[in-house]
């Protein structure tokens, strides 16, 4: 069983447009709504490729109500903690045929004491049978930076860390399998641009040396990189109609998790990612993607050792 959890997933609404104006009244052509975030996405991919899993996620509110019933829908299993705050709201839109895509984030609200022991506790008992483990997303307002360091230290199981800022760099002492930020998220992390491949290169060798196995940076439709203590792997992408990006990154580490637990070297592991995040981009909907398409395009992925 691969388990994904974090404590900030969303309710989105996604409303498509033939263009958007600031200052002006925008009618949108499309609007659906869906269950996102971090967390969720991952979820809902490992579900849409027919992989045992399990969601844990904290969730509050008519938002929270309609991410479970929406889960109970696709028949998605999950671990919900109830929240007293509602969980927040994101939208994002799209201009037919043209990018690059809006996103209106809300952040999390603040979750209590308990709520969070609650939180801990049902992911100790989820991880004590996982072979594999995705933690995903910013913490709320309140919550330690050192939150994802304690899961990570519960049980040694292979995991793969998708954060940024102080909580990744306190995480790395427990020695993730692998972490994931984005160039942006990277940066923000370091506290530096990384301009050139030399910068983020030194960057992500950095937080191996800091106990990441692996560091996994992907930027947008740009080259994917991987680094270990002694590789520097380049990923190029597979080229595909967008229609929606968000969620791509979530994806790709269900598609990491995904073939890490069926026994796939990094390399393997990280064509799969790339495949299940290609698909994405071609949906609507974030992590609705097609295990088949997933697994016909995986092949698809070239990539090279860097000096």
């Amino acid at each position: 069983m691969i388990v994904s959890a974090g404590l900030t997933p969303a309710w989105q609404q996604i409303l498509r447009f033939a263009d958007v104006s600031l200052g002006a009244v925008n009618r949108a052509l499309e609007s659906q709504w869906c269950a996102s975030g971090k967390v969720l996405n991952v979820g809902l991919a490992l579900h849409q490729m027919q992989l045992e899993s399990r969601t844990v996620a904290c969730v509050g509110g008519h938002a929270g109500q309609a991410i479970r019933r929406q889960f109970e829908e696709l028949g998605c299993r999950a671990a919900w903690i109830e929240t007293r705050n509602a969980t927040r709201v994101c939208t994002t839109l799209l201009r037919a045929a043209r990018q690059p895509v809006t996103e209106l984030v809300q952040n999390a609200e603040s979750i209590s004491d308990q709520e969070c022991q609650e939180f801990f506790d049902r992911y100790t008992e989820l991880v004590a049978d996982a072979e594999m483990v995705v933690l995903s997303g910013s913490l709320p307002p309140g919550v330690p930076e050192t939150f994802y360091q304690q899961l990570l230290q519960i049980r040694h199981v292979p995991a793969i860390l998708d954060a940024r800022g102080p909580e990744l760099l306190a995480a790395l002492d427990a020695e993730p399998l692998v972490v994931k930020p984005n160039r942006e998220e990277l940066e923000s992390t370091v506290g530096q641009r990384l301009d050139d491949e030399n910068a983020l290169i030194e960057s992500m060798r950095a937080l191996n040396s800091r106990g990441a196995s692996w560091v996994v940076v992907t930027d947008g439709p740009d080259a994917v990189w991987a680094t270990s203590t002694r590789e520097v792997l380049q990923f190029n992408p597979i080229e595909v109609s967008a229609v929606n990006p968000i969620g791509c990154g979530d994806c790709l580490a269900a598609g990491l998790a995904a073939g890490l637990a069926a026994g796939r070297d990094m390399p393997q592991a990280i064509c799969l990612g790339m495949a299940v995040a290609a698909d994405n981009l071609r949906q609507l909907l974030p992590a609705r993607v097609d295990r088949q398409t997933v697994m016909a395009n995986a092949a698809r992925v070239t990539w090279s050792r860097r000096d």
